[in-house]
C-alpha cells in the first residue's frame, strides 16, 4: 500500500527492499574517488526547468555538490515539459547510468519510465517533488520539503499578519504550475487552516501562475479587474509574488498595505520586497538540496538504499517583513 505522495507504507517496504537488492546486483557498487582502480559514479539528473530564482539556486547546488562529491553530473533541463524530462530519463537509461534523479515537472504519469528505470537496475532518486506512482517501489527516497506543511505554515504566517483585524477577509491566490506537486499541496495545506479556524476567510480568486514573475503579474492584474476588494494574496512562490506587486502598484493600490501577501520560496529578491514593506512574509522552501541528494546517491550507490528514510525532509524557516532587513546580508539564494 502507497499514501498519496507514493510514500511507502510497512506493507511495501519488502517490496522497495528486493528491488534495491535487485539494482545493486545490476549495478555494484564501485569504489569513487582519485585513487588506483576508482570508478567515478554517474548521475543522470533532470531539472523541471529555470522558471524562477528557486529553480536557479536549485540547480546550482545540485552542480556544485556534484563537483564537491566527485560525481560525474549528466544534466538536463526540462523546459517545464514532462515529455522533455520523461525523453531525458531514457536518454540516461541508455547511457546506463549509476542513477538517476529529478525533479518531476507534475505528479503523474511516471510509471512507465520509472518502470523502465527498474527493469535496467538503476536507481532512482527524487528531488524537490514527489509523484504518484502504483508501484512505491519504483523510486528510493525524496529529497525535498514537505509542501502542505509549508502552506499550513504560510496560513499561520497570516495569522500574525492579520493580528488584531476583525472582519471577513477576501483572499486572492497565486497557484503554481497546475499539476505540480508544491501548486497541489501549498493550497492543501492552507486550505486545511482556513477551514479549521478561520470562517471570516475566503479564497475569492485562484489561478495559476505557473511560478513566474510574468504569470504573477498577469494574473493578479486580472484578478484586481475583477475584484477590487481583495485583502490577501497568497502566492505559491516569491517569484509570482513579485510579480503581482506590479500590478498592485499600477492598480494604484500598496502592495503589503492595502493589500498583504504572505509568499514560500525565501529567495533574495523576495527577501528584497519583504525589506521593503512588499510582501509580510515568507515560507521559507530551501532549494539547497544538492548535498543532501550527493549524500543519498553515494549510500544508494553503495547498496545502502534501504538504510535512507523514505523521505529526506529540509530545515526550514519563517521570515515576517520586520525580520527581512537583518536576514538578508546571509541569504545564500
Amino acid at each position: 500500500m502507497i499514501d498519496r505522495r507514493g510514500f511507502l507504507t510497512a506493507s511495501a517496504a519488502v517490496s522497495a527492499a528486493g528491488v534495491l537488492a535487485a539494482c545493486a546486483k545490476k549495478n555494484p557498487a564501485k569504489t569513487t574517488g582519485s585513487g588506483s582502480g576508482s570508478k567515478q559514479i554517474t548521475l543522470g539528473f533532470s531539472q523541471v526547468g529555470s522558471e524562477s530564482g528557486w529553480r536557479a539556486a536549485n540547480t546550482q547546488s545540485v552542480k556544485e555538490a556534484a563537483k564537491a562529491a566527485g560525481i560525474n553530473l549528466k544534466f538536463s533541463d526540462a523546459q517545464q515539459k514532462q515529455e522533455n524530462q520523461i525523453s531525458a530519463i531514457r536518454s540516461y537509461i541508455a547511457q546506463k547510468v549509476d542513477v538517476i534523479s529529478f525533479s518531476p515537472v507534475v505528479v503523474t504519469g511516471w510509471d512507465a519510465v520509472l518502470k523502465e528505470a527498474k527493469a535496467a537496475g538503476i536507481p532512482v532518486i527524487l528531488t524537490d517533488r514527489s509523484v504518484e506512482t502504483s508501484d512505491p517501489s519504483l523510486y528510493v527516497t525524496l529529497v525535498g520539503s514537505d509542501f502542505e506543511v509549508e502552506g499550513e505554515r504560510a496560513a499561520h504566517q497570516l495569522e500574525k499578519v492579520l493580528a488584531g483585524h476583525k472582519g471577513p477577509v477576501k483572499i486572492a491566490q497565486l497557484e503554481g504550475t497546475t499539476g505540480a506537486a508544491p501548486a497541489i499541496e501549498r493550497a492543501k495545506g492552507f486550505a486545511k487552516i482556513m477551514h479549521a479556524s478561520h470562517p471570516e476567510w475566503t479564497i475569492i480568486a485562484s489561478q495559476t501562475g505557473d511560478f513566474t514573475r510574468a504569470g504573477g503579474k498577469q494574473v493578479m492584474a486580472a484578478f484586481l479587474q475583477a475584484h477590487s476588494d481583495i485583502d490577501v494574496l497568497f502566492s505559491h512562490n516569491d517569484d509570482m509574488a513579485i510579480g503581482a506587486i506590479q500590478s498592485i502598484q499600477a492598480a494604484g493600490k500598496t502592495p503589503g498595505t492595502d493589500i498583504k501577501i504572505v509568499s514560500v520560496d525565501g529567495v533574495h529578491d523576495g527577501f528584497v520586497a519583504m525589506s521593503k514593506g512588499q510582501i509580510n512574509a515568507i515560507v521559507e522552501c530551501n532549494p539547497l538540496l544538492g548535498p543532501q541528494l550527493m549524500d543519498a546517491v553515494k549510500t544508494v550507490h553503495a547498496g545502502k538504499g534501504s538504510t535512507l528514510p523514505r523521505w529526506i525532509k529540509t530545515k526550514e524557516s519563517d521570515y515576517t517583513a520586520d525580520q527581512a532587513a537583518a536576514a538578508l546580508p546571509d541569504r545564500k539564494y
